[in-house]
C-alpha cells in the first residue's frame, strides 16, 4: 500500500473515532435529558394526584362537612379517651333520642330526627340509587357522539360494582351526565331532594317524570319544586298525613260564647299533605270558588268544614249566608243557617235577584266613599252556597238557565269588593256545564273520574305537576288539590269531615241566642291567607 493509502486510512479512522466520540456524547445528552424528562413527568403526576386528592377532600369537607366533622370527633374522641368510652357514648346518646322520641315525638322530630334521617337517606337511600332512577326515568343527556349501548354499558358497570361510575363529583363517564346530588332534607312526611340540573335539562321533563320517579322511589306521590334556573328539588312523600279523616272545628258552646273573633280571610276548612291547617277566605280576593268531584268525593267537607269554623261569625250576622239547593237533600239538612234557599230554578232565580238587590244597594251607598265594603252586621258578608250548579247551569230549560248565568256572572264580576262570595258545587267540570267556571277564581278538585278533567279544573299543567284528583281513592272521601295561590305546585289538601249531628249542632246554634264576633276584614297579617 503507498502513501496515499496509507493516508486515507488513518484519516477515515480518525474520522469514525471523533464520530464515534460525538455520538456518545451525545448519548449521554440524550439519556440526562430523558431521565430529567422522566423526572419531570413523575412529579407532575404526583403533583397532579395531590392537587386532585386535595380538591377531593376539599369538596367533600364542603359537601359533607356535617359527617366529616362527625367523623373528626369521634376520632379525637378515641385518640383521647378511647373505643370504649365512645362506644359507651353513642349507646347513651341513642338511648335518650329514643326516650325523647317517646315522650315528645313532635319535638324530637323538629330538634334531631329530622337532621338525622335527611343524613341517613342521603348516604343509605339517594346517594346509591338516585343516579340509577334518573337515567331509567331519562332524566340524563347523553353524547350523541357516542353509542347509547356503550353509555349504558358503563353505567352497568358502575353500578355492579356498588358505585355508579357517573355519580363522582363531576358526575360524568362517557357520553352521559347525571343531574348533581346537593343535598338531602326529611320532614315528618317528605323527603326534599335537591340536585342541579346539567346543560340541556329543564325543570318541565322532571315534571313529566314524576309519576316514574315515584315509582321508582316506591311511593304514591311525587312532586318537582323548581328552586333555580338550573336546581329542582324532588320531594318524595314518606308517609301520608291525610290518610285519616280530619276533624273540623267543634262548635262553639252557647254558654261559653267568649266573643273570640273569626278571621273571614282565613277560615279553618282541614289539613294539608304538610301536616298544616288548610284555611280559606269567606271573603276578599280568591273566595270565589268552584269544587269539582265525583260523587262521593267529599265536596260538602268543603261546604260545611268552614261554615262550622266561622259559625260565631253567622250567629252574629257578620255573615249572611245563603243557599241553592237542586237536589235538595244536602243544604236542607242544616236550613236554619240560611237567610235566602231555594231548590227550583224559580227559587234560585228569586235568591239571586235578592243578592243582586243588595250589591246594588251597597253600589249606592259606598261607590265613591271606598274600594271595599266595611264588613259589619249591618252589611255582612253575602254568602251563597251554591249545590250542584251544573243542575241549573246546564240541565234545565234554556231560559232559566240564561238568566241563572247572567246573575251568577254579574256575583262574581262584581260582588268581590262589596262583600259578595260565591262557591259552587260540581261533578261534571266542563265549560258547557259550569258556563261561570272562569269567573271562580279558587278551585279545588276532588276525585275526579278521570285524567282530562284535571286541567279542567285546575288549569293547564297541573296533573304534570302532580294534581293526580283521578287517582284519589273512593276511600279518601274528602281529599282533593289546590292549585295556583301563588305556588307553583299543587298542593294536596283534605277538607274536615263534618257529621249529622255537627250540621244540626251548627244549625241549634245559629238560630239560637247571638254571638258578637270581632270583624277582622281588615286585618292583614296574623295566621295568613290559606296555603
Amino acid at each position: 500500500m503507498d502513501a496515499h493509502g496509507v493516508m486515507t486510512l488513518v484519516a477515515v479512522g480518525g474520522g469514525l473515532a471523533v464520530l464515534l466520540w460525538v455520538l456518545a456524547k451525545i448519548g449521554r445528552a440524550l439519556a440526562g435529558l430523558a431521565e430529567l424528562l422522566a423526572a419531570l413527568a413523575v412529579v407532575g403526576i404526583a403533583l397532579w394526584g395531590l392537587v386532585r386528592a386535595g380538591a377531593w377532600i376539599v369538596r367533600q369537607l364542603v359537601t359533607h362537612w356535617r359527617t366529616c366533622l362527625t367523623l373528626v370527633a369521634a376520632w379525637a374522641w378515641c385518640r383521647s379517651l378511647g373505643w370504649v368510652s365512645l362506644v359507651v357514648t353513642l349507646a347513651v346518646l341513642v338511648l335518650a333520642q329514643l326516650v325523647w322520641w317517646r315522650l315528645d315525638a313532635v319535638s324530637y322530630d323538629q330538634w334531631c330526627g329530622r337532621w338525622l334521617r335527611g343524613w341517613w337517606l342521603r348516604w343509605a337511600l339517594y346517594g346509591r340509587k338516585l343516579t340509577g332512577w334518573l337515567n331509567a326515568c331519562g332524566l340524563v343527556v347523553r353524547d350523541a357522539s357516542v353509542p347509547v349501548d356503550v353509555t349504558v354499558s358503563l353505567i352497568g358497570r358502575g353500578r355492579g360494582r356498588g358505585r355508579n361510575t357517573v355519580s363522582r363529583s363531576e358526575n360524568r363517564t362517557a357520553g352521559v351526565a347525571v343531574p348533581k346530588l346537593l343535598s338531602v332534607r326529611s320532614g315528618a312526611s317528605w323527603d326534599e331532594v335537591r340536585v342541579r340540573l346539567v346543560a340541556g335539562q329543564t325543570p318541565e321533563e322532571f315534571d313529566d317524570a314524576a309519576r316514574a320517579l315515584a315509582v321508582a322511589r316506591k311511593v304514591t306521590r311525587c312532586q318537582i319544586r323548581e328552586l333555580e334556573p338550573d336546581v329542582v328539588s324532588i320531594d318524595f312523600m314518606r308517609r301520608d298525613l291525610l290518610a285519616s279523616p280530619v276533624t273540623c272545628l267543634p262548635v262553639p258552646d252557647l254558654v261559653a260564647v267568649d266573643g273570640t273573633g273569626v278571621d273571614l280571610r282565613a277560615v279553618f276548612a282541614g289539613a294539608t299533605e304538610y301536616g298544616k291547617p288548610w284555611r280559606l277566605p269567606l271573603v276578599g280576593t280568591g273566595s270565589h270558588t268552584l269544587v269539582a268531584g265525583a260523587t262521593g268525593s267529599g265536596k260538602n267537607s268543603v261546604m260545611w268544614c268552614p261554615l262550622v269554623a266561622a259559625a260565631s261569625a253567622i250567629r252574629a250576622g257578620v255573615i249572611r249566608v245563603s243557599g241553592i239547593d237542586p237536589k235538595a237533600m244536602e243544604l236542607s239538612y242544616g236550613l236554619g243557617i240560611f237567610a235566602r234557599y231555594g231548590q227550583s230554578g224559580k227559587e234560585a232565580l228569586e235568591v239571586l235577584g235578592a243578592l243582586l238587590d243588595e250589591l246594588e244597594n251597597r253600589k249606592r251607598v259606598f261607590a265613591g266613599n271606598t274600594r271595599e265594603v266595611p264588613i259589619s252586621t249591618e252589611y255582612p258578608v253575602e254568602l251563597l252556597e251554591f249545590d250542584e250548579i251544573g243542575a241549573l247551569t246546564k240541565y234545565t230549560d234554556r231560559k232559566t238557565r240564561d238568566l241563572i248565568v247572567e246573575k251568577l256572572a254579574i256575583l262574581t264580576t262584581q260582588g268581590r269588593a262589596l262583600g259578595f262570595t260565591v262557591r259552587g258545587y260540581v261533578q261534571e267540570p266542563t265549560k258547557d256545564t259550569v258556563p261561570v267556571r272562569e269567573l271562580l277564581p279558587r278551585r279545588i278538585a276532588m276525585r275526579l273520574t278521570s285524567k282530562t278533567q284535571v286541567p279542567m279544573v285546575l288549569g293547564d299543567g297541573a296533573y304534570e305537576r302532580g294534581a293526580w284528583a283521578n287517582r284519589i281513592p273512593e276511600s279518601a272521601a274528602g281529599v282533593g288539590y289546590v292549585w295556583g295561590e301563588g305556588v307553583r305546585e299543587p298542593l294536596r289538601v283534605r277538607a274536615g269531615w263534618v257529621p249529622d249531628q255537627t250540621i244540626k249542632q251548627l244549625e241549634h246554634y245559629v238560630t239560637n241566642g247571638g254571638a258578637q264576633v270581632i270583624s277582622l276584614t281588615d286585618r292583614r297579617t296574623g295566621e295568613g291567607r290559606s296555603a
